[in-house]
């Protein structure tokens, strides 16, 4: 029997979404996590030990480590192309949170760095590796809706301030509802529709100040440095065009909204937030009927955060592209960024780049096997 050899993963920032990173990549055989480091040495030593994680320290002693070949990037979105720059510099690939980084300019040169050194760098979300959006791929790819025309999604909701115990970072600039949530909608609808060519938006910022409403904090107020309603127009290079709303400004909680209309069916997707969930697709009813619903067979194993990291490093042994890379997330910072400036300017703003055909996800591909 040949012998087993994961590929080795550090993780910087050990704050709220490292535990479902760590819940996932110490379940995957095909990975080893071998430290965890924090600015809190004792948050990461928390959660180290939390997850059966024999290394722990700072963020210099996860990139000094020899066996970490790919580091995950799980810090605030002001310092993601920083801590990405830092990885990249000690010879390590880069997963990195969403989103890439806060403006292109950085974005551009984290991956010419990347390029220069020839190491990958993947960006979150990778739910768009589960089988969610790949059972609505086959869907589309086979004709299910006939030719893909328009999409629709909203993410509304009263805001992370409700349930986050330091949300200031997520009103700040690189956050709000549009750069927090939106990678998770966009990036599925560029997988469905292709690269965008061009956005109109309007926003409005309901409360300049907010509050925290949960943990030791409650209490403290902060302030809004970002629109935290933001509704943006965006047309496809196909020729598609989607509707989008992403909001903190909303009592009603309307989440995971987002529907592929053809021209001859409507298809209707889980939360892109998650890897999993139904799938369905009704046709133009005949009059005087309500519509029928028909539920697509779900493809691929769920997993969950860090399917991406694990993507990444059987493409690293491999030799092959891995899926959620840098391109699609440049693509998708660089949409939103267009959408930001449509809000400040009120003009339509035309995406300048573009992202080649988002592969899909070998039917057979099982996160839980070991392959390496």
């Amino acid at each position: 029997m040949a012998a087993h050899h994961p590929v080795g993963v550090g993780i910087i920032g050990a704050g709220n979404i490292s535990d479902q990173y760590l819940t996932s990549l110490t379940r995957y055989p095909d990975l080893h996590v071998a430290a965890v480091g924090d600015l809190d040495t004792a948050r990461a030593e928390a959660q180290a030990r939390a997850y059966g994680v024999k290394e722990w320290g700072t963020a210099a002693d996860v990139l000094a480590h020899p066996d970490a070949e790919i580091i995950v990037n799980l810090t605030v979105p002001a310092v993601h192309a920083e801590v990405s720059s830092a990885i990249l510099a000690a010879g390590k690939h880069v997963w990195s949170e969403k989103p890439i980084a806060l403006d292109r300019a950085d974005a551009r040169a984290l991956l010419d760095q990347a390029a220069a050194a020839g190491l990958r760098v993947g960006v979150a979300p990778d739910t768009i590796l589960g089988p969610g959006l790949q059972t609505a791929l086959r869907a589309i790819a086979r004709g299910a809706i006939g030719s893909p025309l328009s999409a629709q999604t909203v993410m509304q909701y009263a805001g992370p301030d409700l349930w986050h115990p330091n949300p200031e970072f997520l009103f700040a600039r690189g956050a709000g509802p549009l750069f927090d949530m939106g990678p998770y909608y966009l990036t599925a609808l560029v997988c469905l529709f292709g690269p965008v060519s061009r956005v109109a938006a309007l926003g409005s910022t309901a409360r300049t100040v907010r509050t925290v409403r949960s943990g030791d904090r409650s209490g403290t107020e902060f302030a809004v440095a970002v629109p935290t309603h933001v509704s943006a127009l965006t047309q496809f290079e196909s020729g598609g065009v989607g509707q989008s709303v992403f909001s903190f400004d909303s009592p009603l909680t309307r989440t995971g909204f987002v529907e592929i209309t053809g021209t001859e069916g409507t298809l209707v997707l889980p939360d892109p937030n998650t890897f999993a969930g139904e799938v369905r697709i009704t046709r133009v009813p005949q009059r005087g009927r309500e519509a029928e619903w028909e539920t697509v067979p779900p493809v691929g194993v769920e997993g969950g955060r860090g399917l991406g990291v694990l993507d990444m490093a059987r493409a690293v042994r491999g030799g092959t592209p891995h899926i959620a890379g840098g391109d699609l997330g440049y693509h998708v910072l660089d949409t939103m960024v267009s959408i930001d400036e449509a809000v400040t300017s009120g003009e339509t703003v035309r995406v300048a780049s573009t992202v080649p055909e988002i592969p899909l996800v070998p039917e057979d591909r099982d996160p839980y096997e070991a392959t390496l």
